[in-house]
């Protein structure tokens, strides 16, 4: 059963169109990558299915509802919850009041913050300290722990691996076992095409915002994604 099924989404800024007819479904507990150049569209879709920018209701259907001209706030109340890009952390709080920021629809489910720092150690032991005062996978992990906070059914992660060290972004993803275990989805933006293959149960490949390559990942080649990603 699909949890998120989107169809034929156009989206843009003012008169600039960033997607055409994008189709892409997630089934509940699925992990899905996109993956892309720079400017291929796959933050805007992210960022349309989060309800910042609102589109027709029939283009986005959530656990069987059209959500697609909810605003942010009732979105994240029918359980999907967006890490956004550079983490946007409230820099006047502390890393555990930016976590509580996360759960302030008080949404039913298993995350809370002893679970959030069972799931990254590091964060209850820096908990009284300024969150843009970590180091930027830390910062990361507060982001994540933000979101879960909210007890989405799916959460949607945009670049969560851009700029950190790989020993950190081997962490933050050895952390997406324990975060699908209850059945939430994963709907990740990722560059790192190695690493989206390698933890996701499907991609899809977007190219000048269109769809140019869906597929499961051992069944697609490297010359395929090559040629979808640069649309050779």
């Amino acid at each position: 059963m699909n949890i998120l099924d989107v169809k034929n989404l156009t989206a843009g800024y003012g008169d600039f169109q960033a997607l055409f007819g994008i189709n892409l479904e997630i089934g509940q507990g699925e992990t899905v990558a996109i993956i892309g150049s720079n400017g291929a569209g796959k933050s805007t879709f992210l960022k349309s299915v989060a309800g910042l920018l609102i589109e027709h209701s029939d283009d986005i259907v959530f656990k069987g509802e059209n959500i697609g001209t909810l605003p942010a706030h009732k979105v994240v109340k029918r359980g999907i919850a967006l890490v956004p890009e550079g983490r946007r952390l409230f820099p006047s709080l502390s890393v555990e009041e930016n976590l509580l920021m996360g759960g302030y629809n008080k949404r039913k489910g298993p995350w809370n913050l002893e679970r959030i720092y069972s799931l990254f150690p590091i964060l209850k032991e820096k908990r009284r300290n300024p969150g843009t005062a970590l180091s930027g996978g830390q910062q990361q992990m507060v982001a994540i722990g933000r979101g879960l906070m909210s007890n989405p059914d799916l959460l949607l992660c945009d670049e969560i691996s851009l700029g950190l060290a790989p020993t950190t972004v081997k962490d933050i993803y050895d952390a997406l076992p324990t975060i699908q275990k209850d059945g939430t989805a994963v709907l990740l933006v990722e560059q790192d095409i190695n690493r989206a293959l390698s933890v996701s149960d499907r991609i899809y490949c977007f190219q000048e915002g269109r769809v140019s390559l869906e597929g499961k990942p051992d069944a697609v080649s490297r010359e395929e994604i090559k040629a979808a990603y640069f649309g050779m």
